[in-house]
């Protein structure tokens, strides 16, 4: 025996049947010093019984000296009549299916321990396509088939990293890219904040990952159809002669938003490294092409703290808002189309003249006069823009949001209250605001002149965004009032939420003259507050005058100055 282990080389060694030894004895035996996982260990110990021996390894000459002398120690130790041998690998147990006197290799699968020459393991590996699926419980079972002649040690692996929110578009991309697999598995994820890689799936242990069914979730992106989006899957592939494997999973960390990460193994060496690089290139021209959002009006959704960490992408289904529905004046109407739809249309000839394409909008004005409704209106007729909606709380995402604009651009930005984020800490209580406000201008500021980026920012108090603007000249290139609406502005408003009652011209010229200064917000509860009262009186038959007086009382007046402040209505107006 000792001279087998003197020279060094390669040494298989022989586990005996002896008819004595308890099977618990052998299994543990394997587990602790052959390193077995429990079902190899179970696997083995029953063709050792079956068979009358089967060998391990082969090891290197030192190690198998020292698992030899480890195994008789603890047999010796119990009192069991176990026999172990060594022999040369050069001399070893033959092939189990050519039967040549060649080194073999230790092959599970199903519960079944085979040991096979490198030539039967290529076969073998090469049988496993015809396998079904289901044969394979384990994903390291079916890697080590996947890549049987390949040492463990000689497999590497590359991986790339996208942003949760582009979770739809891997998964398009990865349907284009991997049509035909030889196996495809969903993994059972055990621990949900862990990472599964390809070190953790060829784990062997009692804890190795199992095959499970896939799993999806659907993914809104404002199709009829949702896009089915897995949590995790392993694809077996190959290309030529080269074995390839292709894992997605979820990266998570806590209070973080989750990342899309795919990894590529495959055996070490030129060809390997020549076929990932493209393979990697391909995945991330077909993510930039999918662009499941492109012209969809977006905004991250966030989570519960102040950061505003996303966890997906919110699609907003707005209708289409005409011309004739954005009830302004025409001079501020005229501005936001040669600001907004007129730059846009002139885009590229400005570029070609050597003009900046990025562009800042701000729109301001009391509350309820329909700044909201005017960004609806340049949202839904933006030709070919996505629109990415962005509030107050959710600035500490701008990062993703702008990363977002330049993937899906021509984007319009949209920052609703900006005011809220220019306030000092101390007036807002909060630890992240102070300066949120220079994160925004900064993002605008880094934007290349020739980016297709448009910015449009509202705010009721303008006079609190002054001087930090004034400070950045450049970043605003037009400011655009939304006013109070005008005698023809109301007009048009009353006749516009109205136009379900049976309002008859004396009310229309009554309620336009008693509700001058009042916000559009305003004269839309006036108009649902006549219609309250019609029905009360007549079953909503009839609209009168008196049923303005005490809608326009009660608003203004019968609540005092804070229910008029709150319904945006003027003060100091008469009841008649």
């Amino acid at each position: 025996m000792h001279d087998v282990f003197a020279d060094d080389g390669p040494v298989q060694l022989f586990i005996h049947d002896d008819g004595e030894t308890p099977l618990e004895f052998v299994q543990d035996l394997l587990r602790t010093v052959f390193g077995k996982s429990q079902q190899e260990a179970i696997a083995t110990a029953a063709l050792i019984e079956a068979r009358g021996a089967v060998p391990c390894g082969p090891y290197p000459g030192a190690v198998a000296r020292a698992m030899f002398n480890s195994a008789k120690w603890l047999i010796r130790s119990n009192g069991h009549p176990l026999m172990i041998t060594g022999e040369s690998a050069d001399a070893s147990r033959p092939c189990d299916l050519c039967e040549a006197p060649k080194a073999v290799t230790e092959i599970i699968l199903s519960g079944t321990t085979a040991s096979l020459c490198r030539d039967c393991l290529l076969a073998a590996r090469r049988s496993s396509e015809e396998l079904p699926s289901h044969e394979f419980r384990y994903a390291f079972v079916a890697l080590d088939w996947h890549f049987a002649g390949v040492p463990r040690n000689l497999i590497v692996t590359r991986a790339r990293q996208f942003p949760g929110h582009m979770r739809a578009d891997v998964q398009v991309a990865i349907d284009r890219l991997l049509t035909d697999p030889i196996h495809f598995f969903g993994i059972h994820e055990e621990y949900r904040y862990e990472t599964i890689g390809f070190a953790s799936l060829m784990k062997d242990s009692r804890n190795a990952p199992a095959i499970a069914p896939p799993q999806y979730q659907d993914v809104d992106i404002g199709e009829p159809e949702p896009v089915k989006c897995l949590v995790n899957g392993l694809w077996l592939c190959r290309s030529g002669t080269l074995r390839y494997a292709v894992l997605l999973t979820y990266h998570r960390e806590y209070d973080r938003e989750p990342a899309v990460r795919i990894e590529i193994a495959l055996p070490a060496g030129t060809a390997g490294d020549a076929f990932v690089q493209p393979t990697f290139a391909a995945l991330e021209a077909a993510v930039h092409a999918a662009q499941s959002y492109r012209g969809k009006i977006l905004s991250l959704e966030g989570g519960s703290d102040y950061r505003g960490r996303s966890r997906g992408v919110t699609v907003h289904r707005l209708p289409t808002v005409a011309r004739d529905d954005v009830i302004l004046p025409e001079r501020t109407l005229r501005l936001l189309d040669r600001n907004v739809l007129g730059f846009v249309e002139s885009r590229d000839l400005l570029r070609k003249l050597g003009q900046s394409t990025r562009k800042g909008i701000l729109l301001y004005g009391p509350p309820g006069t329909g700044k909201t409704h005017t960004i609806r209106y340049l949202a839904t007729n933006l030709p070919d823009h996505t629109t990415l909606i962005i509030t107050a709380e959710q600035v500490g995402l701008l990062g993703a949001y702008m990363n977002l604009a330049r993937l899906l651009q021509p984007a319009m930005v949209v920052i609703e209250d900006v005011d809220l984020i220019a306030r000092d800490r101390e007036d807002m209580g909060g630890p992240c605001e102070e300066s949120l406000l220079n994160k925004l201008l900064n993002e605008m500021d880094g934007l290349k002149e020739d980016c297709d980026i448009l910015f449009l920012l509202t705010t009721n108090r303008p006079e609190e965004l002054e001087s930090a603007l004034a400070g950045r000249p450049g970043r605003i290139d037009q400011a655009i009032e939304v006013p109070l609406p005008d005698e023809t502005g109301r007009g048009k408003l009353i006749r516009l939420y109205g136009k379900g009652l049976p309002l008859e011209q004396p009310v229309i010229d009554e309620a336009v003259r008693r509700t001058e200064g009042v916000s559009a917000a305003f004269i839309k509860e006036l108009m649902r507050r006549l219609a309250q009262a019609s029905i009360i009186r007549d079953g909503g038959g009839e609209v009168t005058t008196s049923d303005l007086d005490g809608a326009v009382s009660e608003m203004l007046f019968d609540g005092g100055r804070l229910n008029a402040k709150l319904l945006g209505g003027a003060q100091g107006m008469s009841v008649g």
